[in-house]
């Protein structure tokens, strides 16, 4: 049995980490600096980080805040935000990520997935997709969920997975600060309609949300933000709930 994953996220808007709701209504929730340094201490997996500016911004990533935040933690780093090409990924690579992450840019072009997995491996391309409801399933949204792309979330997994994605981050917008849970429906369909990781995320607010999601959303890893950031839980906390309710995870 694989173990679970525990992952802060830490999205920066400006050098800033923030928390919103719905992805709107930023609020400044600390140093992404500072809050690297802490997550790792406190034991988490890995750390996401997510310039959610820089794509509807059009503007680049910022490399420096990346490469200060890599020298604080030892454990996997994701980053994302605004990468459009395999020279972007190689960018932040060298400021110290271990994987990249790709939302707008895949759907706008999705072969940069596969040439993403060609150029560092499937395992280091991470397609993030940003899901809302519509009707009775998902669409993928783009530039920080302010577009519908019209393409059904479900159909675009299972094409980012056929394209060479090695690890799905799922983005539920209805459920994103809410703290109402995760979306169960669409995390446990994604989860049974590829076979690569799927990481839930959006809208945790308890414990029991967190399990509800690895136990009936099938989740290989929970990301978590504002919970984490305003100190309403720490790692091992989470660890320790999650084990005795029966889940592997790392220690």
């Amino acid at each position: 049995m694989l173990a679970i994953r525990i992952i802060p996220c830490l999205d920066v808007d400006d050098g800033r980490v923030v928390k919103c709701v719905k992805f709107k209504d930023l609020r400044d929730a600390g140093d992404p600096v500072e809050l690297a340094r802490l997550y790792n201490s406190q034991g988490a997996d890995e750390l996401t980080f997510l310039d959610i500016g820089a794509s509807y911004k059009s503007r680049e990533i910022l490399i420096d805040i990346v490469r200060n935040v890599s020298k604080e933690v030892f454990i996997p780093l994701t980053v994302g935000g605004g990468l459009r090409s395999v020279e972007d990924m190689r960018k932040v690579l060298n400021a110290g990520a271990d994987k990249v992450a790709i939302c707008t840019s895949a759907i706008i072009n999705p072969e940069l997935i596969s040439e993403g997995a060609k150029a560092f491996g499937s395992q280091c391309i991470v397609l993030s997709i940003d899901a809302k409801r519509h009707d009775k399933g998902w669409h993928a949204y783009t530039h920080g969920g302010r577009n519908d792309s019209g393409i059904d979330a479900i159909e675009w997994a299972k094409q980012g997975e056929a394209f060479g994605a090695g690890e799905i981050l799922l983005n539920s917008i209805d459920k994103d600060g809410t703290k109402e849970g995760y979306d169960l429906a669409l995390t446990k369909k994604v989860s049974e309609t590829v076979r690569i990781p799927v990481i839930a995320s959006g809208g945790a607010g308890t414990l029991q949300q967190m399990l509800e999601a690895i136990k009936i959303g099938k989740a290989d890893a929970v990301l978590l933000a504002s919970l984490l950031h305003y100190g309403e839980y720490e790692i091992g906390e989470i660890k320790k709930y999650l084990d005795e309710n029966g889940v592997c995870v790392r220690w």
